[in-house]
């Protein structure tokens, strides 16, 4: 003889709400109807195997994007919000509408962003002297103190 789980006794009816929505009729499950199907049996449905996804340690996955990014050669900054700042801080600078060539954005684009990861990677290394992995404020401002003023790119 087959097992079968064992079901709650029915729920009773509360008053003042329909048969209609409480209790859902036969008709409307056919699968029901049939056999008894493997859940019925006993068994637990395997769905799709979930695997739990690793729980790395705080700033490993930080210094893991961080490496990646150093070996990447793409720019970080999508072109078009630099390009919008650039003609914002341009019109500020002086009120007629400069004209800017994509080749000249694309050059100001990768200086910038070159600074901004030699900025960055002081800030990491502070950061870390301190047995820290997460950058703060103070970081940056003593990344930017011990560097000293900046006149050119070659100054990092």
């Amino acid at each position: 003889m087959a097992r079968t789980k064992q079901k709650p006794p029915p729920k009773k009816a509360v008053p003042g709400s329909s048969p209609s929505k409480s209790k859902p009729t036969t008709a409307t499950r056919p699968a029901a109807q049939g056999t008894p199907s493997r859940r019925s049996q006993g068994q637990p449905a395997l769905a799709s195997p979930q695997r739990k996804k690793p729980r790395y340690r705080p700033g490993t996955v930080a210094l893991r994007e961080i490496r990646k990014y150093q070996k990447s050669t793409e720019l970080l900054v999508r072109k078009l919000p630099f390009s919008r700042l650039v003609r914002e801080i341009s019109n500020m600078v002086a009120p007629e509408p400069f004209r800017w060539t994509a080749e000249a954005l694309l050059a100001l684009q990768e200086a910038t962003e070159d600074f901004m990861v030699h900025l960055f990677e002081d800030c990491n290394l502070c950061a870390i002297h301190a047995k820290r992995v997460t950058i703060m404020p103070k970081d940056l401002q003593l990344a930017r103190r011990i560097r000293g003023p900046v006149y050119g790119v070659s100054s990092y």
